[in-house]
């Protein structure tokens, strides 16, 4: 890979000019990245009484939560390099409008196969959002703004995980699952509404690309060249697969194998969140402050502890409070790496903020996807599958660091 053709060579300036960014805009911005999120969580307490009211099997009925997944994965694929070509405004109008009517759809939907057909348009619809919030953000933010942005992004994700369980499960008690997603194409109509009162266009004209599907390619390709880009995605991609493996897996380890109630289990699960929260902010501000890298290293040494420590209460059968404390030590590592990561992604290719992000969370959602299911393939209550998976999770992110982000930093010095 020739890192240097398409990578400014040396550090890039402290502090950049940055365009005047309102509170509207930023909180519409960060809204927009856990809309989609928010359609896996929101509806899981109402997952049994939909398998029930549509004759389904359980096993089934997880396909409406894997569709939605898929869904967030590809359409950020497709949705990156149009925002690139045709700018953020467009995209982000047809997709939360798509949403709308794939809410309303799964709400009247009269059995499973088109509920998960309906879920999977969800999840591409959403994911239009979510790339949309980073490119834009690298629109109009720089330097040490950006880092911060992407660090206020990473702890809105963090509260998302902790609203969506909480606030699903209180509709529970007023509505069914059909309301569930009624409910959600309403929050679609509002978002809609608000984006188009607050949501300028932040991509001009002159920076957009062009060259159809044949310039995507060479945007890939130009990207996929350069190793600090691909480190970057990456790292991104094996630290959320094990996180999604903990989220996959915990709620099974922690009631079935230890016996936490469900209300000690959401407490366990609120820390948790509020460590993702807190680690996701100080990572951010680490990256700022001192080092983009230096905070990378942190939070990948901070996930090797966390899930060593998982792997050592599988074979070894150690007590409650070392995984509760892995898990949180884990999901926390996470949070902190994600700012730097993501700040080394996009920086260097304003130009292609749209594509650069939409390689992030397609490798944030599709390796989290991957791993999710592998954590039960020793039984729900086996915490051994989640030590192994989170392990090899974090073993392959710390090569990836060595000979790619390392190389990298290497390279620029030469």
């Amino acid at each position: 890979m020739n890192d240097q053709a398409t990578r400014p060579t040396g550090p890039r300036p402290a502090t950049t000019p940055t365009r005047h960014v309102g509170p509207a805009l930023s909180t519409l911005l960060m809204l927009l990245t856990v809309f989609g999120p928010v359609s896996m969580d929101l509806y899981l307490p109402v997952l049994p009484s939909l398998t029930s009211d549509l004759g389904a099997a359980t096993s089934e009925a997880q396909f409406t939560l894997t569709a939605c997944l898929i869904g967030l994965a590809a359409g950020q694929i497709i949705a990156g390099p149009l925002s690139d070509r045709f700018g953020r405004r467009p995209p982000l109008l047809t997709g939360i409008a798509a949403y709308i009517a794939a809410s309303v759809l799964c709400a009247i939907s009269p059995n499973l196969v088109t509920l998960v057909i309906a879920r999977l348009v969800q999840g591409l619809a959403g994911a239009v959002g979510i790339v949309i919030a980073q490119a834009a953000g690298r629109d109009v933010y720089e330097g040490g703004a950006l880092i911060r942005y992407f660090g206020r992004l990473t702890v809105l994700g963090g509260l998302a995980a902790i609203v969506g369980p909480v606030l699903g499960g209180q509709l529970a008690r007023i509505t069914d699952w059909r309301g569930t997603f009624l409910f959600l194409a309403v929050l679609g109509v509002l978002l809609l509404v608000a984006t188009l009162i607050i949501f300028g266009e932040t991509l001009p004209g002159d920076q957009r690309t062009s060259g159809g599907m044949r310039q995507t390619g060479r945007d890939f390709r130009r990207l996929f060249s350069d190793r600090l880009f691909v480190g970057s995605v990456f790292i991104t991609g094996l630290t959320y697969a094990a996180l999604f493996a903990y989220l996959s897996g915990a709620t099974y380890i922690l009631q079935g194998a230890y016996g936490l109630s469900p209300q000690a289990y959401s407490v366990a699960f609120g820390a948790n969140s509020a460590g993702f929260m807190a680690f996701g902010y100080l990572g951010g501000r680490t990256a700022e402050r001192w080092s983009e890298r230096g905070a990378l290293v942190i939070g990948l040494a901070m996930t090797a502890v966390g899930s060593v420590g998982l792997l050592a209460t599988g074979l070894w059968n150690l007590p409650l409070p070392v995984v509760l404390a892995s898990l949180f030590v884990l999901a926390s590592g996470v949070a902190f790496a994600a700012p730097p990561t993501t700040s080394l992604a996009l920086a260097d290719y304003p130009e292609l903020a749209g594509t650069a992000s939409s390689a992030l969370g397609c490798a944030r959602f599709g390796l989290g996807g991957v791993a999710a299911p592998l954590v039960g393939v020793g039984g729900a209550h086996a915490v051994l599958p989640l030590g192994i998976v989170t392990v090899a999770s974090i073993a392959l992110g710390v090569v990836a660091h060595a000979v790619f982000v390392k190389q990298s930093s290497r390279d620029d010095l030469a």
